[in-house]
């Protein structure tokens, strides 16, 4: 499994990228999608809303079970990926890139910080 150094990951097994200043990409990791199988529909209908970290954001459906996807900072959601509408089987293909879930402003940097490196998130699963 792959678990890129430059992301952060939560124990609900979403990642997170900064990409410029407060602007940080969200999806989900190759654990997860590997546990969750064929991934058959993302739905993602929050854009414009503002969450705390961890709260529910959207879910995603496999083929066996639907999941929460939970924001692992708080901030504003301000793009979905609409790639995912046509092809959810990108979370599966490539959970860190092309099967990102969504752009948010994150609201405190700091909250990034203390998410996990990907040393401890391997530790975790």
């Amino acid at each position: 499994m792959n678990f890129p150094a430059d992301l952060r990951y939560t124990s609900e097994h979403e990642w997170l990228r900064i990409t410029e200043g407060n602007i940080a990409v969200i999806g989900i990791t190759d654990f997860a999608q590997s546990e969750l199988g064929d991934i058959v529909f993302v739905e993602i209908e929050t854009v414009g809303q503002t969450f705390a970290a961890n709260e529910i954001f959207g879910t995603v459906e496999a083929v066996k079970t639907v999941s929460d996807l939970f924001l692992p900072v708080s901030g504003k959601i301000l793009e979905v990926n609409q790639a995912l509408s046509n092809a959810p089987e990108l979370v599966n293909n490539d959970p860190y890139g092309e099967g990102w879930m969504v752009k948010i402003e994150v609201s405190d940097l700091a909250e990034v910080d203390a998410l996990m490196d990907s040393a401890a998130y391997q530790n975790i699963i």
